[in-house]
């Protein structure tokens, strides 16, 4: 009742405006969410429903045939944890080097400071392309091993910057200065004063840095060779190129002589493919709703220019 009589005493442009705004957002979010509940309903539905367009609204003769030829696909169970296990150290090793950077560069009397932050950025948009990198990576021995997967990539200049500025903006010079009157070193007052007020942008890299890792196929594409080594993403392309099953359930990149076995193949594939997605997308959702109460504060803080 109050909301209906707040709503009245706005002018009639005012009043348009945010009916407009309204059914903007309502139409928005739909287009968002959709394609995301279609793929959900899609991997409980039956394999024929989806190719004859049947599966709309919701799931069409309830089925979990493609969960169980996922299930049956070992390299794809082995995978999965090879992308948890890189993401997880990977994360936890980009964090703590992305904030001990920031913490540096937020010294206003740290030397030469002008000069690393510009060495930084020209990384941002000059690289030495692929092939020299993967000389690099080969010379220093690093390739197929699985610290290629947790060590590349490990630093976004992008998230260094917003932490910087973070904590610039965020924790007071006085305190430091405070500090270091009672006797106290850069090493105690970062990681006895810095990282506890740092809770905040510590969340919002931790889903910036996990979801970049966990959807990172390339690198096991270009620098993995042994597949007991690939992260999920990886073996999730092939899946997704090959859209080929065998009767058994396994994902192959096979040719079938019986062309049975084929039609049934693709049959599950058809399924499959929606219930992969769930699965591979499944961490990521959840990481989300874990730091999503400090996402959008860290965001807007670390983003202020400093």
């Amino acid at each position: 009742m109050d909301t209906k009589k707040k709503f009245s005493q706005y002018s009639k442009s005012n009043q348009a405006f945010y009916i407009f705004n309204a059914v903007f957002w309502i139409i928005v979010m739909f287009l968002i969410l959709y394609p995301l509940y279609l793929v959900i309903i899609a991997s409980v539905s039956d394999p024929d429903a989806i190719v004859a367009g049947k599966v709309i609204w919701h799931p069409v003769d309830f089925s979990f045939i493609g969960y169980q030829s996922i299930l049956k696909y070992s390299e794809m169970l082995h995978s999965y944890a090879n992308s948890i296990f890189y993401t997880v150290v990977s994360v936890t090793i980009s964090i703590v080097v992305t904030l001990a950077a920031a913490y540096t560069l937020s010294r206003p009397k740290f030397i030469g400071k002008g000069l690393i932050n510009l060495f930084f950025v020209f990384t941002m948009f000059f690289n030495g392309g692929l092939i020299p990198t993967f000389l690099v990576m080969k010379d220093i021995g690093l390739y197929n091993t699985p610290m290629i997967m947790i060590l590349m990539g490990c630093v976004s200049v992008w998230n260094l910057m917003v932490a910087r500025t973070y904590i610039q903006t965020n924790i007071p010079h006085e305190l430091y200065e405070a500090a270091m009157l009672d006797g106290t070193t850069h090493f105690q007052y970062f990681f006895k004063i810095v990282l506890p007020l740092s809770k905040t942008i510590i969340a919002v890299l931790a889903v910036y840095y996990g979801v970049s890792k966990w959807n990172d196929y390339f690198t096991g594409l270009v620098y993995i060779k042994d597949r007991s080594l690939l992260p999920l993403q990886t073996v999730l392309r092939e899946i997704l190129a090959t859209l080929q099953v065998d009767k058994s359930g396994d994902y192959m990149q096979t040719m079938s002589d019986n062309a049975a076995d084929m039609a049934e193949a693709m049959r599950i594939a058809n399924v499959a493919k929606y219930c992969i997605i769930v699965v591979a997308t499944g961490p990521v959702v959840i990481l989300y709703g874990f730091m999503q109460k400090y996402f959008e504060k860290g965001v807007m803080i670390g983003s202020l220019k400093g």
